[in-house]
C-alpha cells in the first residue's frame, strides 16, 4: 500500500500514495482550528469575559474549565465510538459526523454575545474536533503500512502545522489590522470562524473520498451491545497486556502537559499581561519551527528507535515545563515558543505511531478510543490543575510548576513500558 522511501543525494524521500496525502491534509484541515483555539479564541474569549466584568485570574480559570469539559465528555464517549467504529465501513461515516459538529460548531461560534454562551458553542466544536481524531488516528493502520508509521504520522503532523497558518495568518490580518479595515472586534472574529470552519470541512474531502476501512471485525447480531461487551473485554484485557498498559499510563501524564501547554499558552500569557499581538505572532512563530523539526524527527524515525526519539522528546518538555515556571517577560514567552515548535510535533506523532505498532489492527478503533481517553480526554488534568491551583493562589503562573510533575512521571513511566517485550 505505501509508496517507497528511495535514496537521493544520500537523503531519504517519501514518496506518498493518494490516500496518504489524503490523510495528511485532514491534519492540515483541523490543525486550523486548534490553533486558533490555542492562540486567537482565548483572547476573544477574555475580551467578552472582560466586558462581563470577570477579572483575569477568573477568565482564566473559566476557560481551563471549558477546556476540561469538552475532554472529558470526549473521554466518556470515545471508548465506545472507537469500538463501533471497528465494525465494516462504520468507521468513515462516524469521523464524517464528528468533523461535521466540529467543523459546523467552529462557525458558529462566531454568533454568540455572552462569555457563557460562547463557551458552550466552544465545547461542542472541540467535542467534534477530538471525538474526529480517534478515527482519523485509527485510520493509520488502515491507510499505510507499519514500518511506514513513524514517517507518515510525522508528516501529518508536519504540515498540518505549516498548513494551518495560511488560514491563521488571514484570521490575523483579520484581528489585527481591524481599524484600518473598519472592523469591529465582533465581526473580525466572525470572519476567521467562517474562514477556519470552510478551511477544515474543503481538506477534509480528499481523505472521506478516498479511505477505505482494511480492518475491521465482523458485525454480530446486536452490534451496540457487542460494542460494549468487547470494549469491556479490552479494557479487562489491558490490565493483562502490561506493555501496552504502562504505555497509556506514561502517555496519560506526559501528553497532558502538552495539551495543557498547547491550550493554555495565550490564556497563560494574556493573564500575565503580555502584549496580545506579540502572543500571536510568538505561537505563528512556533507552527513555523514546528514543520522542519517534525520533518526532521520523520527522517530520523528510519534510524534511531522511536522509543529513544520519544525519550528525548519527553526530556526536552520537562525542561521547557520548568522554563515556563518563570515566564515574566515578552521575549521569554518568543523563546518558549520556539522550544515547544522543536518538539511539540515528534512527541505526538511518535507517540501515536508507537501505540500503532503495538496495537491489533483490527481494533484499532477500539484501543485508539482508550489512547484517546489517556491523552486528549485525560488533558482535563493539566488544564483543571491551572486554573484551579491560579483561581486558588491568585497568580497565573503558580500551576504551570505541576506540569514539570507530569513529565517527569510519563518518563519514568514510558522507560518502564519500552524495556517490556510487546
Amino acid at each position: 500500500m505505501g509508496g517507497q522511501s528511495k535514496e537521493k543525494g544520500g537523503s531519504l524521500r517519501l514518496e506518498l500514495t493518494r490516500l496518504e496525502r489524503g490523510w495528511i491534509l485532514y491534519d492540515v484541515g483541523n490543525s486550523a482550528f486548534i490553533l486558533l483555539v490555542s492562540t486567537i479564541i482565548p483572547i476573544y474569549f477574555n475580551q467578552l469575559a472582560s466586558q462581563a466584568g470577570l477579572s483575569k485570574v477568573r477568565y482564566l480559570a473559566y476557560w481551563g474549565y471549558g477546556v476540561s469539559v469538552s475532554t472529558v465528555l470526549v473521554a466518556l464517549i470515545g471508548p465506545v465510538l472507537g469500538t463501533m467504529a471497528d465494525r465494516k465501513d462504520r468507521k468513515k461515516p462516524l469521523f464524517a459526523a464528528c468533523l461535521t459538529v466540529g467543523a459546523i460548531g467552529c462557525g458558529a461560534m462566531a454568533f454568540p454575545a455572552s462569555w457563557q454562551g460562547f463557551l458552550g458553542v466552544f465545547i461542542l466544536a472541540k467535542v467534534g474536533y477530538n471525538a474526529s481524531l480517534i478515527f482519523y488516528d485509527a485510520m493509520l493502520t488502515d491507510i499505510t503500512t507499519p514500518e511506514r508509521f513513524d514517517q507518515i504520522s510525522s508528516q501529518g503532523y508536519a504540515w498540518g502545522y505549516i498548513g494551518s497558518c495560511i488560514p491563521f495568518v488571514l484570521s490575523l490580518v483579520l484581528v489585527l489590522l481591524r481599524g484600518p479595515l473598519q472592523l469591529s472586534m465582533k465581526t473580525a472574529m466572525m470572519l476567521a470562524f467562517f474562514l477556519n470552519s470552510a478551511w477544515w470541512a474543503l481538506l477534509s474531502i480528499p481523505l472521506l473520498k478516498g479511505y477505505r476501512q482494511e480492518h475491521y471485525v465482523e458485525v454480530t447480531a446486536h452490534p451496540v451491545r457487542a460494542s460494549f461487551k468487547r470494549l469491556a473485554g479490552t479494557l479487562r484485557d489491558i490490565r493483562g497486556q502490561k506493555k501496552i498498559f504502562l504505555y497509556l499510563l506514561s502517555f496519560f501524564f506526559f501528553i497532558d502537559g502538552v495539551y495543557t501547554i498547547i491550550e493554555m499558552a495565550t490564556a497563560y500569557g494574556s493573564a500575565l499581561g503580555l502584549e496580545q499581538s506579540q502572543l500571536l505572532l510568538a505561537l505563528l512563530l512556533t507552527q513555523v519551527v514546528a514543520f522542519p523539526c517534525a520533518m526532521l524527527f520523520a527522517k530520523v524515525s528510519k534510524r534511531y528507535a522511536t522509543e529513544r526519539l520519544l525519550k528525548i522528546a519527553i526530556l526536552a518538555y520537562v525542561g521547557i515545563s520548568v522554563f515556563a515556571i518563570g515566564l515574566d517577560a515578552q521575549w521569554k514567552f518568543w523563546v518558549l515558543a520556539v522550544l515547544v515548535g522543536m518538539f511539540q510535533g515528534a512527541i505526538q506523532a511518535l507517540s501515536r505511531s508507537y501505540f500503532a505498532k503495538i496495537i491489533p489492527s483490527d481494533r484499532a478503533g477500539e484501543y485508539f478510543g482508550i489512547y484517546d481517553i489517556c491523552g486528549k480526554g485525560a488533558s482535563f488534568l493539566g488544564t483543571t490543575l491551572v486554573g484551579l491551583v491560579a483561581q486558588l493562589t491568585g497568580r497565573a503562573n503558580a500551576g504551570v510548576a505541576m506540569l514539570t510533575v507530569l513529565f517527569v512521571v510519563g518518563y519514568v513511566l514510558f522507560g518502564k513500558a519500552a524495556g517490556m517485550e510487546g
